[in-house]
């Protein structure tokens, strides 16, 4: 069996420093709370966060490009070097997800524009914070990464298509527009990061640190931005929406990690597909559903975006207490 190293995203081992695992523990429990803080403050204080909204796309960009700088050429090896696992769980990412979407969004009845909304937050990438979850899971972090960084560079063709297929029947999906928005705040910012990365190692070492709190400022700016332009819409949908939101997160995890088991995946492994499938990158989704569809179709993924990092950390809680049975089945090469 392939011995699963416990790396921390952004290259610590889990035997290094105790500094760095408080770090992302801290990271993982404030997350939560900063993004519920903004949507609060966003629903009781709409008119103050008004122009919010043209600055969805530029911190959506700074996001990536921070996911670009944590990002090295070895971490995409994995495809190579045990292809199953990696492809296995990107088709797991871009199937579970958005017919979970699909049959929740049919089965509540919801709204078109948040069918659509909900739909597009199961057709993106995987989420930028299940590294650090996977980490604290005890999962196998290697898959984790590559899986998000595969799953992210694949998002510009594979998300437009699947949210035409799937969300065409509630509104028009301009899928050509969709493509070219994800080459321009996912593709370009990653690959800027992961050049910057490879040219100035030792800055990029040293700026780590702050990385995971750029990311979810700029996720709680989003958040903030799309719930302050739909209090009202949130009010009707309320408990039927905020519903939906949590089946699709928790029913994401729990599907991830059956077929990993099914297929035979080591635990570690079916942690890090199972964190990879039940979290999203809801932050994007929240974006483009404001640009390409309608104010009320950014809700589904505003609340994803609070909900799976509350789930997410209470998931690696559970986990983290107890190790991966190194005596699993061996992942299939």
């Amino acid at each position: 069996m392939a011995q699963h190293s416990q790396t921390a995203p952004g290259g610590g081992s889990t035997g290094g420093s105790s500094k760095e695992q408080r770090s992302s523990r801290r990271a993982v429990t404030v997350f939560p709370l900063l993004i519920l803080a903004g949507a609060a403050v966003a629903l009781l204080f709409p008119q103050a966060f008004a122009g919010w909204g043209a600055g969805v796309t530029p911190a959506l960009m700074i996001i990536m490009f921070g996911m670009g700088l944590t990002l090295s050429l070895p971490d995409f090896a994995l495809v190579l070097k045990r292809p199953l696992p990696v492809i296995a769980g990107v088709i797991l990412q871009f199937t579970i997800m958005p017919l979970l979407a699909l049959g929740i969004a049919t089965a509540l009845d919801l709204p078109p524009q948040l069918a659509a909304g909900m739909i597009l937050v199961g057709s993106v990438p995987g989420g930028t914070s299940s590294n650090v979850v996977t980490y604290l899971a005890k999962g196998d972090v290697a898959l984790s990464v590559t899986m998000t960084s595969l799953s992210t560079l694949l998002s510009p063709l594979l998300t437009p298509l699947i949210t035409l297929a799937l969300a065409g029947q509630f509104l028009e999906v301009p899928t050509g527009s969709l493509a070219l928005s994800l080459v321009q705040i996912v593709l370009v910012p990653i690959i800027l990061g992961l050049i910057l990365h490879s040219l100035l190692p030792g800055f990029v070492r040293r700026i780590e640190p702050i990385l995971p709190w750029v990311s979810v400022l700029g996720i709680t700016y989003v958040v903030i931005a799309v719930v302050s332009g739909s209090g009202e819409v949130l009010a009707a949908a309320g408990l039927g929406l905020i519903v939906g939101v949590i089946l699709h997160n928790l029913l994401g995890y729990g599907l991830g990690y059956a077929v990993a088991a099914l297929v035979r995946f080591p635990v570690a492994s079916r942690r890090a597909v199972s964190v990879e499938v039940g979290m999203q990158n809801s932050g994007l989704a929240s974006g483009l559903a404001a640009q390409y569809f309608t104010p009320e179709a950014a809700l589904p993924g505003a609340i994803f975006s609070v909900w799976h990092n509350i789930s997410g950390g209470i998931l690696a809680s559970i986990w983290g207490r107890r190790r991966p049975d190194d005596h699993a089945e061996p992942t299939h090469h």
